[in-house]
């Protein structure tokens, strides 16, 4: 039931900064996580960093000293404060949202994904 619009993705030097943005609409159930996915060209999708609806966040050790999840839960957005970006960041990255309180009746919606590239 859930729509996601990304937004915040482009081309940034290495060490500089970025925000991407994400907007979960159409769901009228629970929303209990959200969180960013990337993948490299040739390269499994990974998890990026997630934050739940009570505020737990989890992050990829590669990421988790440089980057920074928020969310808005009235609004139902998310943000990935993305600092001090290295060249291995170069990816499509996704909007991932969990609905449901338990793994039983979890459902994973995806974003179509936005571009983010680092010059080195």
């Amino acid at each position: 039931q859930a729509q996601l619009a990304e937004s915040g993705g482009g081309l940034v030097q290495a060490g500089g900064s970025l925000r991407l943005s994400c907007a979960a609409s159409g769901s009228s159930v629970t929303i209990y996580r959200m969180g960013w996915y990337r993948q490299a060209p040739g390269k499994q999708r990974e998890l990026v960093a997630t934050i739940t609806s009570g505020g737990s966040t989890n992050y990829a050790d590669s990421i988790k000293d440089r980057f920074t999840i928020s969310r808005d839960n009235t609004k139902n957005t998310v943000d990935l404060r993305m600092n001090r970006l290295k060249s291995e960041d170069t990816a499509v990255y996704y909007c991932n949202v969990r609905t449901g309180l338990t793994p039983i009746n979890w459902r994973e919606y995806w974003g179509q994904g936005t571009q983010v590239t680092v010059s080195s």
